[in-house]
């Protein structure tokens, strides 16, 4: 496993701390449940290139049923 060293403002050391101690976690170990949720919380690379983008239709606007204008329109 890397092990990284970097600086905080005192405000966010302090802030770290505390939110540890609520999760009743050593502070090394809330860092990773941050990083992880903040980094493993996004769409995989060109998600929207291979699914949305692949939108094979036929070239009209998709609409909504009752939807009378195109939402990018507005």
């Amino acid at each position: 496993m890397a092990q990284m060293h970097f600086y905080v403002p005192d405000d966010f050391a302090k802030l770290i701390r505390q939110r540890a101690k609520q999760a009743n976690m050593p502070v090394s170990r809330y860092l990773v449940q941050v990083i992880r949720n903040e980094l493993g919380s996004g769409w995989p690379d060109h998600y929207f290139d291979e699914i949305y983008g692949g939108w094979q239709g036929s070239g009209e606007p998709r609409k909504r049923p009752g939807e009378t204008e195109d939402p990018r329109d507005r």
